[in-house]
Order: structure tokens, then C-alpha cells, then sequence
């Protein structure tokens, strides 16, 4: 197949694209950053701003992929509490890859939405399944430019024909993140025996390995024309504090850090743990990697790189 992958620079984005190049699909990039993990993906993708209609049209008209997967947006919770503008940036530049797709009869998309649509539902004491999303829940500027961008997509499938497949994802770690998010972030400050700053004690959420979050997506792209215009959770299915994340990357790096716990900070979700049931027996997903297994393979990865990480391409 022919798939374009907007967000392809960054940490899902990168090794999506490796794993479909491996499967022997034709794979073009999309996004406003360079690839700084991997040069093969680099030379394949657009530098094109999502926000930029004038510059998305005309620049991109002849690529006609089979499917589009939208990955691109600012992905950090509390970073869009703090500049909430950055939220209408995702509501944009959904918009625009929405209707880019509708001008040149693409009729299939995979859009990347989040856990955070489910909000403190009930502080989520049980696993949540997809029919528990609700608008009155939303948390966060963040929040509810992923809500945006469901209703974007369930609108073009209703009234252009454009099929959609809407995954949810929850705290995606691994591999090829430079960001400020709490795996990387930790490992960071862990190297460095500086403190690893918990906001919120009782904060457990479900972090999921890279590879298995990337095999739900091409399930999905596979499955297309049989799942599509539905909803799925792809995450790991089980929780984790964030308490104890911190004090495993201390373990494993051998770390001197303190660890400090202080209140949750606005816009967060408390608990997530997702149900996985329905993307396993729909989609065939199956997540191979337990929480520990995947945080020792990524203290590993990282620890190799230095300082960490500045990629590696």
C-alpha cells in the first residue's frame, strides 16, 4: 500500500514508518520537523506545516496515498494547559489533512487520538472501554482538541465517505523521545541523580511499549476495508504508578534520585487502565511487552545513547 504518515518525525511517527518500510509498503512522511532518528526516513518525508493550507495543497496534490495515518500534534498534556492555543493547532491541522484527503478522494484514514478523551471518568477504578469517552469529562485544552478531532472524523465519514479507524492510545514509550514526557524525562534526570518530581501519588496510568502501540496501528491499516468507522484502545491493559516508574528507572540505572511526590497538576487524568479487549478481538491486537520488560529495554536503548537522547540517525 501507499501510506502517509503526518507526524513522521516523531517517536511513533519514526518507528511506524520503519515497520511498514520492513513489511515492504510504499511510505511517505509528513511533518514540519526533520527526522532526526533515521536518515531513510528523512529523505521520504515533506517539511510542510499542517497549519498551512496554502502550503499543503498545492505541495502535495500528487502523493495520492491509499491511506492516510494522522499522527502530527502537541502531544503534552500540561504543555496545553499552560498555552492552550496549541490545542486549536491539533484541531487545525486535523481539519486541513481531513480535507486535503476529501479534495483528492482518499477514502481511507487512521486518526491518533488519546486516553485523555476518557477524562476522570469515575476515576477510571476498572479498565475503560471505548463507549465510555464523554465530553463532560474533558480535563484539558488537550483533551478536548482529540475530542475535536474524533467529531472531525466521524463528520467526514458521514458526509463525504471518507472511512476512519480512531485509536486511542495511552503514555507511549520506548524509543526516539526527546521530549519532556515522564519516561524520557526520568531517565534524563536519573542519569544525573537529580530528583524525579510524581505529581500525584496515586497517579496510575497504562504505559505502552512503542512496538506493541506500532502493531496496532498497522492491524488497523491491514484490517482496514473489515474494522473501519470504529473505535479501539491500544494500549498495554494494565496500570502503573507513576511512584513506582520512578523508582524502577532508579533501579535500573542505579540512581541516587530522589524521588519527590506533590500534588496532581490541573488538566491530568488521575487513572487510566484501558480495556484492550475490543482491539484484540477485532483487530487481532495482542501486546507482547509486560511494563517492566519494556522500561529495561529502554534504559537499555538509552543508555547507549549520550546525552539522552539526541538522536540517532
Amino acid at each position: 500500500m501507499k501510506i502517509l504518515v503526518t507526524g513522521s518525525s516523531g517517536t511513533i511517527g519514526t518507528r511506524l514508518c520503519e515497520k511498514l518500510l520492513a513489511l515492504g509498503h510504499d511510505v511517505h512522511g509528513m511533518d514540519r520537523r526533520p527526522n532526526t532518528w533515521n536518515k531513510d526516513i528523512q529523505r521520504m518525508t515533506t517539511h510542510i506545516d499542517l497549519l498551512n493550507w496554502n502550503d499543503l495543497r498545492p505541495t502535495t496534490y500528487d502523493l495520492q496515498p491509499d491511506i492516510v495515518v494522522h499522527l502530527a500534534a502537541n502531544a503534552r498534556v500540561y504543555d496545553l494547559v499552560e498555552d492552550p492555543r496549541r490545542a486549536l493547532e491539533n484541531m487545525t491541522t486535523t481539519f486541513n489533512i481531513l480535507e486535503w484527503a476529501r479534495l483528492y478522494g482518499i477514502q481511507r484514514f487512521i486518526f491518533a487520538s488519546s486516553r485523555e478523551v476518557y477524562g476522570n471518568y469515575k476515576l477510571c477504578t476498572t479498565p475503560i472501554a471505548e463507549e465510555n469517552a464523554r465530553i463532560e469529562h474533558c480535563e484539558s485544552p488537550y483533551t478536548a482538541s482529540k475530542i475535536a478531532g474524533e467529531a472531525l472524523v466521524q463528520a467526514y465519514t458521514r458526509c463525504y465517505e471518507l472511512h476512519h479507524i480512531i485509536l486511542r492510545f495511552s503514555n507511549v514509550y520506548g524509543m526516539y523521545d526527546d521530549s519532556d514526557r515522564v519516561v524520557p524525562l526520568f531517565l534524563r534526570r536519573a542519569r544525573k541523580n537529580e530528583p524525579l518530581a510524581v505529581f500525584g501519588e496515586e497517579k496510575c496510568l497504562d504505559f505502552t511499549y512503542i512496538d506493541d502501540t506500532v502493531a496496532g496501528i498497522i492491524a488497523a491499516i491491514e484490517k482496514f476495508d473489515t474494522v473501519k468507522n470504529d473505535t479501539y484502545n491500544i494500549a498495554n491493559g494494565a496500570g502503573t504508578t507513576i511512584v513506582h516508574l520512578a523508582e524502577k528507572i532508579k533501579e535500573l540505572t542505579a540512581s541516587s534520585s530522589l524521588v519527590t511526590v506533590g500534588e496532581s497538576r490541573t488538566g491530568e487524568v488521575i487513572r487510566y487502565v484501558a480495556d484492550v479487549s475490543k482491539a484484540k478481538k477485532v483487530l487481532g491486537y495482542a501486546p507482547q511487552t509486560s511494563f517492566v520488560d519494556g522500561i529495561r529495554k529502554t534504559v537499555e536503548r538509552y543508555s547507549k545513547v549520550s546525552p539522552l537522547p539526541a538522536g540517532e540517525g
